[in-house]
């Protein structure tokens, strides 16, 4: 019961996540209710006990949630004059008080402590999904269909967008991509990310189901629903457009068909063809076939392409290295390197990377902790495929996780609360304890008791 309870709890808090969450900058009040509802989700999951105890890839995810917190926590530290006047990029701001004639004061890291604070509680539903996953053990193919059902309702929500022309009700942001398949987000990049990420959670469940093996007749019901969603999936990404979803469809699916081969350990054949459908995908999608604004002839006129945003970033990272400007300080800084003759009504509020962004607000420290994430990811990644008896949400969700962290290289997903929790569910899965122990001479509970005796 109480497993049901809480495994019901933390998909329906994703499934709000993925309705409710599709914004970085619009959808206060949206945002604000999934931040306030995670907070006893979070209470609950650092109260209660984990049962089983984490494994220590759970407890290394653990610490790196906690560093990551900690780096926002001293950022918040007011220091002495002497100190802070002292660190890269802080002139203008001491010469703003002397031009006042005031005296100048103790202050943080943070060049905007009152949006880092904002900054750290947009990461609330993230992490209250993430530590609900890890110390609450709930049924991850709960988790599974919650990402699955938010998807294909947010296709069907897309489909009455586009039929409603620009003027269609159905866009709930202000600011959106108008006359374009969003769903539930404000804008199409993000959606598509979703519909990648979905992909190979479909194809987990597929395979869950057969090897649960229940009767033809609920096979073949539910084999016909999975059908289903996959041709809802792959409509939404057509009619969605956009060419970084269309890009890393291909590896995705490719990748998620070798999930689908019930194969014990992926030969590195496998991993090799996904690789290079990968490079082929990005290569098409950057030759000049495509209209894109990051290496087009006119992206460096555009003042707000990729190749305006990432070149004007950059000059900031160079003057704010190895301490940057402090989390959720984009906006300002990024006003301040613009060229004033070329500025317009439209204004940037993301550097459409969430790399480069990580770098200029948390400097060489952030990087560092990017870097430890992704030794972590990559030694995950290589046990969940590597298992003698493989886990295919495990799988899968490190094909979406993949998925996402490529999109970021050029765009922003992770700012939205919807993606950032799909993430945080992805990591948590990588990190049961269960993957891999088989190989490691280890044992764990089982969920349920054996109905069945064979022998080979």
């Amino acid at each position: 019961m109480r497993s049901a309870l809480i495994s019901g709890g933390l998909a329906a808090y994703l499934f709000l996540c993925l309705i409710l969450g599709g914004a970085s900058a619009a959808g206060l009040w949206a945002n604000l209710a999934l931040q306030l509802l995670a907070i006893p989700i979070l209470f609950a999951a650092v109260a209660l006990r984990p049962d089983p105890p984490l494994g220590p890839p759970a407890r290394r995810l653990q610490l790196l949630l906690a560093l990551m917190i900690g780096l926002v926590l001293v950022q918040l530290v007011p220091l002495p004059p002497a100190l802070w006047t002292a660190l890269p990029g802080r002139d203008h701001v001491r010469e703003g008080f002397e031009l006042l004639g005031q005296p100048v004061p103790w202050l943080p890291l943070s060049l905007a402590p009152d949006r880092t604070i904002a900054s750290a509680l947009w990461l609330l539903p993230a992490a209250a999904v993430m530590l609900g996953m890890l110390r609450l053990g709930p049924r991850e193919s709960w988790i599974g269909w919650a990402i699955v059902a938010a998807t294909a309702l947010s296709v069907l929500v897309g489909t009455l967008q586009i039929a409603g022309g620009h003027d269609s009700s159905w866009y709930f942001y202000e600011i959106t991509n108008y006359g374009v398949t969003v769903g539930f987000f404000s804008n199409a990049n993000h959606l598509a990310t979703l519909l990648v990420a979905a992909l190979p959670f479909l194809g987990a469940l597929h395979m869950n189901a057969r090897r649960r093996g229940r009767g033809a007749q609920k096979s073949a019901g539910l084999w016909l629903i999975l059908a289903g969603l996959l041709a809802l999936l792959l409509v939404g990404l057509v009619i969605n457009g956009s060419l970084a979803g269309l890009g890393l469809a291909v590896p995705v699916a490719a990748a998620t068909v070798f999930l689908m081969l019930r194969q014990r350990k992926m030969p590195a054949w496998a991993l090799a063809i996904v690789l290079l459908l990968a490079a082929a995908s990005v290569t098409a999608v950057f030759s000049g076939r495509f209209d894109n604004n990051l290496i087009s002839d006119e992206a460096p006129g555009d003042v707000v392409s990729r190749h305006t945003t990432f070149t004007t970033s950059f000059e900031a990272v160079k003057d704010y290295f190895p301490l940057g400007t402090g989390i959720g300080t984009f906006r300002p800084i990024y006003r301040m390197y613009e060229d004033p003759e070329r500025v317009t009504t439209t204004y940037i509020n993301h550097v459409h990377s969430d790399w480069i962004e990580i770098v200029l607000e948390t400097g060489l420290i952030g990087l560092v902790l990017a870097l430890m994430f992704l030794v972590w990811w990559t030694r995950r990644a290589m046990v969940v495929w590597r298992a003698a008896e493989p886990d295919y949400l495990a799988r899968a969700a490190s094909i979406a996780s993949a998925a996402i962290m490529a999109h970021s290289l050029v765009d922003y997903p992770l700012r939205t609360a919807a993606i950032g929790a799909v993430f945080a569910v992805c990591c948590a899965i990588m990190a049961s304890g269960r993957i891999g122990a088989r190989r490691e001479g280890k044992s764990w509970p089982a969920k349920r008791p054996a109905r069945h005796l064979t022998a080979d």
